[in-house]
């Protein structure tokens, strides 16, 4: 019989790829990964498992399992969800990660919301980028994400998780204000080929993004300085240290001093946000309530 927890256990190493990792992620130690790997491997009969220098990959027999593995944990996960409604489910904890910006846009207004609708959730709230709060969600470090689309996302159709779309919204040119496309009413971002530019840390959504847009429109820009924090990103333009990207909701009530923001002249890169949970968790008497709430918040004029 094969232990379900083994099965997350294989998910694990499978999304981040080294054992150590895996462990680092599901709070246990390396060893105890490794025997519980053997363990699974042991009730298959199959090598599951190819461990090198560059780190973990699933083997063949390995990719069966796992297909099968996200659909078992996806029913266990509904199995839980139908146990808390059955047990009426009105009173717990959720736990939601989210990065900044969406914190303030759709994930404090929720909160407020939730207050009043369904006064017996308990949020807890995580400050974590898109890119990683997809993992937290998968290692059940938390139980909801609020993420950015990025190069490497998991689709829509991908088993693990169930998406909900929350809002896009454009990125503008931030320019300090004496560059000489500061006084147009729109950039065009192929102007912007030969400039020096302020953005994101690799692995970023937004950086993917920001590279992306800048490929379309036919160059590789040269990045020389890079923050996770917007605020830094509008100072140094301010400083003349560049120009940069910046999603619309980041600037508002920001400090504009010395600096111009412009729209993109075409169609603009965008930043898409979506909330996601592990497959089936949706129907959660407790989750179901928050993605509602987030769902709200970012309607237009919420």
């Amino acid at each position: 019989m094969i232990e379900a927890r083994r099965l997350h256990i294989l998910r694990a190493v499978a999304d981040h790829r080294t054992v150590t990792a895996a462990a680092a992620a599901l709070y246990l130690t390396p060893s105890a990964v490794s025997q519980q790997l053997a363990a699974l491997e042991q009730e298959t009969g199959h090598r599951l498992v190819d461990r090198s220098a560059r780190g973990a990959r699933l083997t063949p027999a390995g990719e069966i399992l796992l297909s099968h593995a996200n659909a078992v944990l996806a029913q266990l996960e509904r199995a839980e969800s139908e146990l808390a409604a059955y047990g009426s489910g009105e009173a717990g904890t959720v736990t939601v990660a989210a990065f900044a910006t969406g914190i303030g846009l759709v994930v404090a207004p929720a909160l407020r919301a939730l207050a009043g609708t369904a006064p017996g959730i308990r949020v807890l709230v995580r400050d974590a980028e898109g890119d990683e709060s997809l993992l937290m969600v998968l290692d059940r470090q938390v139980d909801v994400a609020v993420a950015v689309e990025y190069r490497g996302a998991p689709g829509e159709d991908d088993a693990r998780l169930t998406r909900v779309p929350l809002y896009a919204e454009p990125f503008d040119a931030v320019l300090p204000s004496g560059h000489p496309l500061a006084p147009g009413e729109k950039v065009a971002l192929a102007d912007l080929a030969k400039d020096t530019w302020i953005g994101q840390s690799t692995g970023n959504p937004c950086h993917d993004v920001t590279v992306l847009a800048c490929e379309y429109a036919g160059f590789a820009l040269r990045l020389e300085h890079s923050s996770d924090d917007f605020r830094a990103v509008v100072a140094l333009a301010a400083a003349g240290a560049g120009v940069a990207l910046v999603p619309r909701s980041a600037l508002r009530g920001m400090e504009l001093t010395g600096v111009e923001v412009r729209p993109i002249d075409g169609v603009a890169p965008t930043r898409r946000v979506f909330a996601a949970v592990r497959r089936g968790a949706e129907e959660h008497p407790l989750i179901s309530p928050v993605l509602s709430a987030l769902r709200t918040a970012s309607e237009p004029g919420a």
